[in-house]
């Protein structure tokens, strides 16, 4: 990919992550595999979470919003850094960057409040089994998820609010292949970029509180379960707690190291995969993490892929619904 001049056009060069064509084109199709697989993985998740009777208990719920979220997450940059890499140009509009930090951070900011609204799920699940259908009713768990998407698209405004009051010059640059925060505040050419240190700070403030309240959730979840004296329900219990956990360790430890790690004028390999790990992989890979242990999404999943009665049964009941 060709830098060129476009200090002129309202707009961005993504750089990417490489200037020979014939990496760009394998880096694309890579991304298209993975974003296809992702994506399917996700819709199935959401599809039976849907039609499958056996499969609404608020977890599940939970589990599908997560699903949305992660479908649309990979949705904001993957198809347009494919388009632009096949076409050999890495330009983005000024409009269309300003959508990807308004999506991309209003989700990132939702997937964060939701995995900690599905923690607080498997500590009353676990350690208040007795109230649980008090505590986690159906409008309970509506006003949760309203508050999950509500709270990501304050977070996007904020951030798009402050964006747009920054001013860029010179060869408008981004050495990424999406439009990202810190690269934006890079190539700002004023000192008009501590609103968006400010809002930084006060999401970083409430990504602190949820990292707070799933990592109470999951103290008293494990202080709990070191005291059944059964293995096998230990197991079972292991076998719901322990994918989210790693969804949440995975997706907090790229995310911070990513924005952490100081930007640099010549972005290194490291950078750009740290960029795939926290944008690409978890939304990937967390349809294949939550059914690896879960007996009844790997059953439904089989039901789904398998039986042709049950998808026609239930899309029937699901659209008269």
């Amino acid at each position: 990919m060709t830098a060129r001049n476009i200090t002129t056009v309202s707009g961005f060069l993504l750089m990417g992550f490489s200037d020979n064509h014939e990496l760009q084109v394998l880096q694309a199709l890579l991304f298209l595999v993975t974003y296809l697989l992702g994506s399917a993985g996700n819709f199935i998740i959401i599809t039976i979470t849907t039609l499958d009777p056996q499969l609404q208990s608020p977890m599940y719920y939970f589990l599908r919003h997560l699903s949305i979220l992660d479908l649309s997450s990979l949705s904001v940059t993957v198809p347009q850094y494919v388009d632009s890499s096949l076409a050999r140009s890495g330009y983005i509009s000024y409009g269309e960057c300003m959508m990807q930090v308004f999506f991309f951070t209003a989700l990132a900011s939702s997937e964060m409040a939701i995995l900690t609204v599905m923690s607080y799920d498997r500590y009353v699940a676990i350690c208040l089994p007795l109230h649980y259908e008090v505590i986690m009713n159906p409008r309970k768990c509506t006003w949760a998820v309203a508050a999950v998407w509500l709270s990501g698209s304050i977070s996007g405004t904020l951030y798009t609010a402050s964006i747009h009051s920054i001013r860029f010059c010179g060869d408008k640059i981004i050495h990424q292949f999406f439009c990202d925060v810190p690269q934006l505040l890079k190539i700002s050419c004023s000192n008009d970029y501590f609103g968006v240190l400010e809002v930084s700070t006060f999401v970083a403030v409430l990504a602190f509180a949820c990292f707070l309240g799933i990592a109470f959730s999951y103290g008293q979840i494990f202080s709990t379960v070191l005291r059944i004296p059964s293995a096998e329900g230990r197991s079972k219990v292991f076998s719901t707690c322990l994918p989210h956990l790693f969804v949440v360790s995975f997706f907090l430890s790229t995310g911070i190291c990513a924005y952490l790690k100081p930007t640099s004028d010549s972005p290194t390999a490291l950078d750009l995969i740290l960029s795939i790990f926290y944008t690409v992989l978890p939304p990937t890979l967390n349809p294949v993490i939550y059914s690896l242990r879960n007996a009844s999404l790997k059953g439904a999943i089989k039901k789904v892929l398998l039986s042709e009665k049950f998808i026609g049964k239930n899309y029937f009941l699901f659209c008269c619904s």
